[in-house]
C-alpha cells in the first residue's frame, strides 16, 4: 500500500491542491501522447535505418568479383540483409505497441471524463471555502475595526449617543464575525471530507497510470531487447563466417575458378637451317612491322570465309536489299602468294592514288590520312510498300532509341513584372475571386497613412496590378468559396428624401439600374420618423489594423506603456484583460449575392499586468489560470498556442471549450518580456486565432454593388451599400467609412454626390462617409453615384476598396469567462476591422 501523499500534501491557505491535482491528472494524457510520439519517432529511424542496410546489402552485392577476395563480399552480403531484417521485425513491434497505447489514450480520456464528473461536488465545496474564508477575513477587519472604535470613543469622553451608536455597530459586526465562523466550520468539514475523498481518488489514477505507462515502457524495452539479442547472433555468426574463410580457402578457390591448367611448356631442341629450301621460297618484301588496314594475313579459305561473312554484316544494321545484292562469283577477290598473303595489284600511279582501296604506298609515312573509297549502291525502284513501310517502322524504331539530354538553359521563368496598366474585366474579376480564393502566408494588413489613398486595390498585394504603396504583407485571403444566399434576397432602396439632387444631365446613364440593397418597408407605411443624416465628405483617419494572423505557435508578447498597474498582494485576485480583434475580408461581385466570398479570422489576446511577474516568480505553485471560450458554434477552426496553453480533447461541448496554462512557460515568457521592456506597465499575449464559418453576404457588415456605364468621353459610376446589423452579435456603428475607386481614362472634371475627393496624380476617387448604423439615413442603406469627364477615354471598371471599423462587438460573438479562483477579469475589449473588402461590377 503507497503512503497517501496526495491526502497529506494538498491543503494550504489558499486551498488551491484540488485545482492543482485535476490539471496534473489532465497532464497524464499528455504523456501519454508524447510517449506515443517517441514510440513511433523510434519506429521511423529504425524504419529508414533497415531500408538503408537494405540498400548498403545490395551494393555489397554489386561489388567487384575479381580477385581473391572477392567470396568475402558475400559474407558481408549476407549478414547486412540479416540485420536489416532484425530492424524491420522491431519496427512491426513498435507499430503493434502504438496500437496498445492508443487504445489506452482513449481509455484514459473516458476515465478523466468520468472522474471529472464525479469530482464537481468537491470543487463545488473549494470554491465554497474559498468565498466564505475572504468573506470571514473581512468581516473580522470590520469586527476589530468597530471594537476599537467604540472603546476609543469611551476614552475619549465621546457622547452616549455616539458610543450607543458605535455599540451598536460594533455589536452587528460582531455577530457577522460569528455567523462567518460558524459557516467557515460547516464549509470546512465538508470540504475537508470530500478533499480528503477526491485527493486519494487522484492519486489511485496516478498510480494507475504510471503502472500502465511502466507496462508499455517494459514491452518497448524487451523489444528493443529481444532485437539487440538478434543482432548479436547475426553479428557472431559474421564473425564465425569471417574466421572460416581462411587465407588458404580463397587463394585455393581463386586457383580453382580461375586455373589456365597444369601443364607447364615442353622443351624446344633446335633445327638446323636448310638454305636451299629456305632461298627458294624467299621473295623480295617491304613490309612493314604493323598491318596496313584491309590486308589480309591469312589463308586462301580464311579469306573467303570472311569475304562472306563481311558481306552478311555490310548492311550495317539496315534492312535486306538496302544496299542491292553482291555477287560473290565476279567480286574482285585479291590473289594471294604461297604463303597466302594478298598481292598488291599492279596498277599506274594515277589509278592507285585515286582509285586504290589500300594505302598509296606500304613505304608511305603512317601519319598521312588513309583514303577509302566506298560505293553504295542505290536503291532499286519498287513498286510495293511493304518494304518501304518496313523502312520506316525500323527507322522509327531506332529514332525511338535515342534519347535527347535536357537542355540546362530551357528553364521556363515566371513573369515577374509589375503590371502598371489595367487590365481587361474579365481578367480582372476572375484574378479577384482566385486570389481571394487561394491560401495565402497570413501577415498583418496596414496602411501607411490616414488615408485610404494611399490603399491601391489594383497593386500586387490586392487581385488587381498596378503600384501599391500599402506597407506590408496582406491580410490572409480565403482558401474556399463560402456558401451563397439565394438569389434576388434583396431589394433596392428607396431614395432618401434629405438627399440634394445634382442638375440634370450632371449624373445620367445608369439610373435605371435596379439597386440591389434595402430594408423591406410595406406599401402602406407611414414616413420614417427624422433620422441622423448620413455623413459625407467628413475629415477621420484611416483605419490601420493590427491584428496579427499567423498562425505559428510561438507566442507574441507585446508590451503596452499605459496607467501604472496598482500593486499586487498575494492575497487578491489577479487582473486579467482580454481582446478580442476580427477581420473580415470580402469580394463582392456586381449585383449577384451568391458570388460574395468571404473569410472571417481572429484573434485573442490576454494583457497581464506587471505586478503579476512578481507574484508568478515568488510562488512556486500559483494558481492555473483557466478559461472558458463561450458561443464557439459559430468557429470554423480554432488554433491555440501550444507553446502555453492545454485543452481537454474529451470535452464534447460544441458551444464551448476549455483552456488552462502552461503556469511555467507563461512564467517564462511574462520574465523574458519584463527582461526586454521593464519600463512596461502591461504585456500582452496572443493565445489563439481562430476562424469564423461564413454565409456568404449575410456575413459581411457592410453589403456592397458596383454599377459602371463606360463611352469614350465620360465614365458613370454608382455604388450601392447597405448596413447589415444580422453579421454582428451586438450590432454597431461602422466607424470610419472609407471607399476608394480607381478610374483611368484621363479625367478631366468629375461630378458626385456626395462630395468625394479626387486625386489627379493617382487617378482616384475617395468618398469618407464617416459613420454607419441603423440610424443613419434609410437604417444605413444608400448610393454614392459619380460622373467622370474623359480626355483619354473609355475608362475601364476597376476594383474598388472598402475600409471601416467597429469598436465594442464581433462578428463570431465568442467570448471568454475566466474559471476557478485567484484571478478576475478587468477588461473585455472587442472590435473588428476589414481586411481585404472589394467589389467588382
Amino acid at each position: 500500500m503507497i503512503t497517501p501523499y496526495f491526502l497529506e500534501n494538498f491543503w494550504g491557505e489558499k486551498n488551491n491542491g484540488f485545482d492543482v491535482l485535476y490539471h496534473n491528472m489532465k497532464h497524464g494524457q499528455i504523456s501519454t501522447k508524447e510517449l506515443t510520439d517517441f514510440i513511433r519517432e523510434r519506429s521511423t529511424i529504425e524504419e529508414a535505418y533497415a531500408r538503408s542496410m537494405t540498400k548498403l546489402a545490395k551494393s555489397a552485392g554489386n561489388f567487384s568479383q575479381l580477385g581473391t577476395f572477392a567470396p568475402v563480399w558475400d559474407v558481408f552480403k549476407s549478414s547486412t540483409e540479416k540485420l536489416a531484417s532484425c530492424h524491420m521485425e522491431l519496427v512491426r513491434k513498435l507499430q503493434e505497441l502504438i496500437k496498445e497505447v492508443q487504445k489506452y489514450v482513449e481509455e484514459q480520456a473516458k476515465a478523466h471524463k468520468k472522474t471529472k464528473e464525479e469530482v464537481a461536488p468537491t470543487l463545488e465545496a473549494v470554491q465554497n471555502i474559498q468565498s466564505i474564508s475572504q468573506s470571514l477575513q473581512k468581516s473580522k477587519e470590520i469586527y476589530n475595526a468597530k471594537t476599537v472604535e467604540q472603546e476609543r470613543l469611551r476614552k475619549e469622553g465621546a457622547t452616549q449617543r455616539d458610543v450607543d451608536k458605535a455599540g451598536v455597530k460594533a455589536k452587528k459586526a460582531t455577530e457577522t464575525y460569528k455567523s462567518y465562523v460558524e459557516k467557515y466550520a460547516t464549509a470546512k468539514s465538508e470540504f475537508e471530507q470530500k478533499m480528503a475523498e477526491t485527493a486519494q481518488k487522484f492519486q489511485d489514477i496516478e498510480e494507475n497510470h504510471i503502472l500502465h505507462m511502466k507496462e508499455i515502457i517494459r514491452s518497448y524495452s524487451q523489444s528493443v531487447d529481444e532485437t539487440h539479442i538478434q543482432i548479436g547472433e547475426v553479428h557472431n555468426e559474421f564473425v564465425r563466417n569471417i574466421e572460416n574463410t581462411s587465407v588458404e580457402s580463397l587463394i585455393q578457390k581463386l586457383s580453382e575458378s580461375k586455373g589456365t591448367g597444369k601443364e607447364r611448356p615442353g622443351p624446344i631442341e633446335f633445327e638446323e637451317c636448310n638454305a636451299a629450301i629456305a632461298t627458294e621460297g624467299a621473295k623480295p618484301r617491304k613490309r612493314k612491322p604493323f598491318g596496313i588496314p584491309g590486308r589480309r594475313k591469312d589463308k586462301d579459305t580464311d579469306s573467303t570465309e570472311s569475304t562472306e561473312v563481311e558481306a552478311v554484316n555490310t548492311a550495317n544494321g539496315a534492312p535486306p536489299g538496302y544496299y542491292g545484292s553482291i555477287d560473290i562469283q565476279n567480286a574482285n577477290v585479291p590473289k594471294v602468294d604461297a604463303d597466302g598473303f594478298c598481292i598488291r595489284p599492279e596498277v599506274n600511279e594515277n589509278d592507285a592514288k585515286d582509285n586504290s582501296f589500300y594505302s598509296s604506298s606500304d613505304s608511305e609515312d603512317e601519319d598521312e590520312p588513309r583514303k577509302f573509297h566506298v560505293q553504295i549502291k542505290p536503291v532499286q525502284p519498287n513498286n510495293g510498300t511493304h518494304q518501304n513501310r518496313a523502312n520506316i517502322d525500323e527507322l522509327k524504331a531506332s529514332i525511338g532509341n535515342i534519347i535527347l539530354s535536357p537542355s540546362s538553359s530551357g528553364q521556363m521563368r515566371r513573369n515577374q513584372s509589375r503590371i502598371t496598366g489595367v487590365p481587361t474585366l474579365g481578367s480582372k474579376a476572375q484574378g479577384s475571386r482566385d486570389e481571394l480564393a487561394k491560401p495565402r502566408v497570413p501577415t498583418p494588413y496596414e496602411l501607411t497613412n490616414n488615408d485610404l489613398l494611399s490603399l491601391d486595390p489594383l497593386s500586387p498585394a490586392l487581385p488587381i496590378g498596378s503600384s501599391s504603396s500599402v506597407s506590408s504583407s496582406t491580410v490572409p485571403l480565403p482558401n474556399r468559396p463560402t456558401t451563397p444566399l439565394a438569389a434576388g434576397a434583396l431589394v433596392p432602396p428607396p431614395r432618401p428624401s434629405s438627399r440634394p439632387k445634382l442638375p440634370t444631365g450632371k449624373l445620367t446613364g445608369i439610373n435605371e439600374i435596379v439597386r440591389p440593397f434595402s430594408p423591406p418597408k410595406a406599401s402602406n407605411a407611414s414616413p420614417p420618423p427624422p433620422t441622423a443624416p448620413l455623413a459625407r465628405a467628413e475629415s477621420s483617419s484611416s483605419l490601420s489594423s493590427n491584428a496579427s494572423l499567423s498562425a505559428g505557435n510561438t507566442p507574441t508578447v507585446g508590451t503596452s506603456r499605459g496607467p501604472s498597474p496598482v500593486t499586487l498582494g498575494s492575497q487578491d485576485a489577479l487582473p486579467i484583460a482580454v481582446a478580442f480583434t476580427e477581420s473580415v475580408n470580402a469580394y463582392f461581385k456586381g449585383a449577384d449575392p451568391t458570388k460574395c466570398i468571404v473569410k472571417i479570422t481572429g484573434d485573442l489576446t490576454l494583457s497581464f499586468p506587471m505586478g503579476i511577474i512578481k507574484v508568478f516568480t515568488t510562488n512556486p505553485s500559483p494558481a492555473v489560470l483557466t478559461f472558458k471560450l463561450k458561443n464557439i458554434g459559430r468557429l470554423e477552426q480554432i488554433l491555440p498556442n501550444q507553446q502555453l496553453l492545454y485543452s481537454d480533447p474529451s470535452q464534447n461541448d460544441s458551444n464551448s471549450k476549455d483552456f488552462w496554462f502552461n503556469m511555467q512557460a507563461l512564467t517564462s515568457y511574462l520574465r523574458k518580456a519584463s527582461d526586454q521592456s521593464p519600463s512596461a506597465s502591461y504585456y500582452n499575449v496572443d493565445i489563439l486565432k481562430y476562424q469564423v464559418q461564413s454565409d456568404g453576404i449575410h456575413s459581411t457588415p457592410l453589403n456592397l454593388a458596383v454599377y459602371w456605364k463606360c463611352t469614350s468621353g465620360t465614365t458613370d459610376l454608382r455604388v450601392d451599400y447597405r448596413y447589415n446589423p444580422e453579421s454582428m452579435a451586438s450590432p454597431g456603428a461602422l466607424t470610419n467609412v472609407q471607399i476608394l475607386v480607381p478610374v483611368d481614362g484621363g479625367v478631366t472634371n468629375t461630378h458626385s454626390l456626395p462630395n468625394s475627393i479626387w486625386n489627379s496624380e493617382q487617378s482616384k476617387c475617395l468618398w469618407k462617409l464617416g459613420d454607419i448604423s441603423e440610424k443613419s439615413e434609410n437604417e444605413g442603406a444608400g448610393s454614392l453615384r459619380a460622373k467622370f469627364e474623359l480626355s483619354n477615354g473609355p475608362s475601364n471598371p476597376s476594383t474598388l476598396a472598402v475600409q471601416f471599423m467597429n469598436e465594442g462587438s464581433t462578428l463570431s460573438g465568442v467570448d471568454m469567462e475566466l474559471q476557478g479562483t485567484g484571478y478576475r477579469l478587468s477588461l473585455n475589449k472587442k472590435r473588428f476591422a476589414t481586411g481585404r473588402y472589394m467589389a467588382d461590377c
